[in-house]
């Protein structure tokens, strides 16, 4: 199961004018779930929010989040509807979800559905099936095997979700994710492999990654 954050400043801390308003909304950013952020109206750049937002309406943001312990991860998907909404997209499947995570964006298309009970937390041990490919369909990356008789003798990837070991889009897709569940993840450059892609592969720069991910298992 996921640890709970630790708090970074003291009252006395948040007040004080040394600290700035940026990493407050940062921290409330990397820690809270969909929806606290929504309600505290604390979604979207970093640079921006700060334009708007009063040091006080931070504090008490940053104090109700270890109060009410809304963590990121700790929401089921089905909670977070108000942040949802549906677009369409080529393969049409059942269902189709934006997630608004300010930008950059990532979209999520749900191609099978999941236990709708066993969703991961931040620090969770995921294992999961992929295939990447680019908006053109050419794949760059996968680690299915070409045949199901070597997919039984193979592991799918293994990570702990929500710590970095990722791109962002994975560790905030997978997330949205159940066990059992296969989605389609279009990712933003900035939440994949950056604006400038990655040097000598198929991946160019400031290209859209997407990525078909079943969960296979959470622990």
């Amino acid at each position: 199961m996921a640890e709970e954050p630790t708090r970074e400043w003291s009252d006395e801390q948040l007040k004080s004018d040394d600290l700035p308003k940026k990493d407050v909304i940062k921290f409330i950013q990397d820690n809270a779930a969909h929806s606290f952020l929504a309600e505290h109206k604390l979604m979207g750049n970093i640079k921006n929010v700060a334009k708007t937002a009063k040091k006080e309406q931070l504090i008490n943001a940053y104090n109700d989040l270890f109060a009410s312990k809304r963590f990121i991860g700790t929401e089921p998907i089905e909670e977070v509807t108000e942040q949802v909404r549906t677009v369409k997209i080529e393969d049409k499947p059942k269902e189709t979800e934006v997630i608004d995570e300010g930008p950059p964006k990532f979209k999520k298309a749900v191609l099978k559905k999941g236990d709708k009970t066993n969703f991961p937390k931040k620090g969770d041990t995921v294992s999961c099936w992929y295939t990447g490919s680019l908006e053109d369909g050419t794949v760059f990356d996968t680690n299915i095997p070409a045949t199901a008789r070597k997919k039984k003798q193979s592991k799918p990837l293994s990570f702990k979700v929500g710590l970095g070991r990722v791109i962002r889009g994975w560790d905030e897709g997978v997330l949205t994710m159940s066990k059992g569940e296969t989605a389609k993840l279009e990712i933003e450059a900035e939440w994949a492999y950056g604006r400038k892609g990655l040097p000598d592969s198929k991946i160019p720069p400031n290209a859209n990654r997407i990525f078909e991910v079943e969960l296979v298992s959470v622990d």
